[in-house]
Parts: C-alpha cells; structure tokens; sequence
C-alpha cells in the first residue's frame, strides 16, 4: 500500500538513537523515495546526520504539527518496541496524522486499524495499513521456488538483528548498479516498508510458513528476467533457542546460494548471553547441510555459503580491515562489511555459478 514517491514522515519518537527505532533507521538508510521529515522529540531541530550517522537531509521535528508543512502523505510508525505495542508517547501524533488526512503504515503486532479511535479518524481515501497480517490467500510449500531460472539468495545470520535486511539491500544496490536486475523480497516490517511489499513471516501460521515465503519469491521473480537476482531477507538465526524462521526461509525460497550474515567477534545469542554460537565453520556447514534437503530431484545443486557480509559497526577501521581479511582466510571465502566496504564483492561472489 506504501508507495515508491509517496512523502513519508517518521513517526520516531525516541527511537533515533536508540535499537527501538530500527525500522525508522532502516527506511532512513535506504528507502528511495521521499522522507520529508522525522518526529523526535528528543533531537528536535538536531541534523539527521549528527544524530544517526545517516547522510541524508531530513529535518528533525517535534511533532506531527512541525511535519505538516514539509507536505507528507503517509505517517509510517518507525518503533519497533519490546511487545509491539504503540507507545503512548506516539499516540496523540499518530491520532493528529490521520485527522490532518494523513495515511498510515504500521509494522507493529498491534494492529492499529483495530483501534476505534483511529479507525474513525481515517479520512476519505485514506487508510491504515497494518503490515503483519497473514495473507489472504495461503498455500503448503511443494518446493515450487525450485523451478525458477533466476538466481535466488537468502541471507542466514549467526543472530538476530546481526543485519540480514541491510546486506541483502546492500547487495540488492550493487546489483542494480552493475546492471543485474533485482529484485529484494521484505520479510519483516522493516524491509516490507522499505520495498513496499513481501511477506510478514511472523504473522503467518507455521504450517504456511514456508508457502508463504514461495509465493512471495514466485511473485519477485516474475518481475525479472531468466538472468535477474531475488534476495530473500533472513528472520532468525539457527542459533537462537526462540528462533524458528530460517527452516521456511529455506524451504520456500529453494536458494540457490546462502549469504552468512555475522556480528564481528560476537560469540554468543546477544540478547540470550548463556547460548555460545558455534564456530562460523560449523554454522556454515549446519545451514547448508539443512538447504541440500528438501529440494526436487534433479534439480540445480545444492546452495554453498559463496559469501560473508560482516557487521563490523563496533570496530574502527583498522579493524574491521584486519578482521575482514582473517576471517576470508579462514573460511575460504568473500567478506566484506556491506556497509563499510560495500557489497560490489559480496555480489561477485554471490552470482559466481
């Protein structure tokens, strides 16, 4: 429902600086169409850039009032907070977009069209989008993704919010500027606001899980040629005790090549300190020897990792450089920071039969 050249305003309140806002960071990171402005409170009237390390002009304003007058169309919730529940801090801008005729776009588990209050302050031709909902129409995956030509990457982590959205974007990037055509499927609320479409994976019941994920590929891959590129967004980690999406990621997507997705020097689930993650060597084996399953007879051979796209963010240059270069070493393959270094490697390597 979002689209390309419609002005957004971010409702981000609190969310600049903080691992809350995300999906804000995200959209500020790569969406290409308009962002006309950014409501934080906090960081009202700073520069984008010195509060984020984000180089892109928007202004930082108080509240939906000050946004008004850069003309958005659509108010896109930015927060990505701990039960996906709308702050209360965010209610009253979020009520005075709609009022002022204002669109919607929310990627919250709560569902904002629900709310009376809200769902009565829709203008004429105007609506909430409520992204995490199932699809309407839901099949059992048969490994259909299978039969496709062109070439299919799904990025796999070694955690959650390690940045599987970000290197597939990046990549997603460099294809498009070496003349590849692409296409990235969004599969959490972040890249489904960014492209505009994709598949919720977590709002879809387990059984369809991984159909649902095939019709989203099937549909990407209808927009390219034999010779285009699908990047499917990861959700999860293998590692992770409370994870379950990379299986129907794999199944529904039928990848013909993985991308390992890494926070330099972490050894253990972040957010979980007492599960150590295993060795890249290991991993890296683990979600190929699961991938080379459940695949058609005679089909294409089975996905290898053909890249490492490392999260060096909490290193300094140097070294990120050294570590980048030890770790291609090590494992025999292409790594590189996406966002550091670029992606133009992590393509090669990726489209390399």
């Amino acid at each position: 429902m979002l689209k390309a050249q419609d002005p957004v305003v971010l409702l981000q309140h609190g969310g600049l600086d903080s691992l809350t806002g995300k999906t804000g960071l995200a959209m500020l990171r790569y969406r290409q169409g308009p962002i006309v402005a950014v409501i934080d409170p906090a960081h009202a009237g700073e520069r984008l850039q010195d509060v984020t390390g984000i180089a892109r002009s928007v202004p930082v304003v108080a509240d939906l009032a000050a946004a008004l007058p850069y003309g958005p169309r659509v108010a896109v919730v930015g927060l990505a907070p701990s039960g996906g529940v709308l702050p209360e801090a965010m209610r009253a801008d979020v009520l005075a977009a709609l009022e002022a005729g204002l669109s919607l776009a929310s990627g919250l588990h709560t569902r904002l069209d629900d709310d009376p209050v809200l769902h009565a302050a829709v203008q004429p031709g105007r609506w909430i989008w409520d992204l995490r909902r199932e699809p309407a129409v839901l099949q059992v995956a048969q490994a259909r993704a299978a039969d496709l030509p062109c070439k299919r990457v799904l990025a796999v982590g070694s955690d959650m919010a390690v940045g599987k959205m970000s290197a597939c974007l990046a990549v997603h990037e460099a294809a498009l500027r070496a003349g590849v055509p692409s296409a990235f499927v969004g599969t959490g609320q972040a890249g489904i606001l960014i492209s505009g479409t994709g598949v919720p994976l977590d709002a879809v019941r387990v059984d369809y899980a991984a159909g649902a994920v095939e019709a989203a590929v099937t549909a990407a891959a209808s927009t390219l040629p034999d010779t285009g590129l699908v990047l499917v967004e990861g959700q999860g980690s293998l590692c992770h005790p409370g994870s379950t999406a990379t299986l129907p990621l794999l199944r529904g997507s039928q990848p013909t090549a993985l991308l390992m997705v890494h926070r330099a020097q972490q050894t253990r689930i972040e957010r979980v300190p007492q599960i150590p993650l295993p060795p890249l060597q290991e991993l890296i084996a683990l979600c190929e020897s699961l991938a080379a399953i459940g695949r058609p007879v005679g089909g294409e051979p089975p996905p290898k990792v053909r890249a490492l796209a490392l999260n060096t963010a909490r290193l300094d240059e140097s070294e990120a450089t050294v570590l980048s270069q030890q770790l291609s070493d090590q494992l025999g393959l292409v790594c590189r920071d996406p966002i550091r270094h670029g992606a133009d490697g992590l393509l090669e390597a990726l489209m390399t039969p």
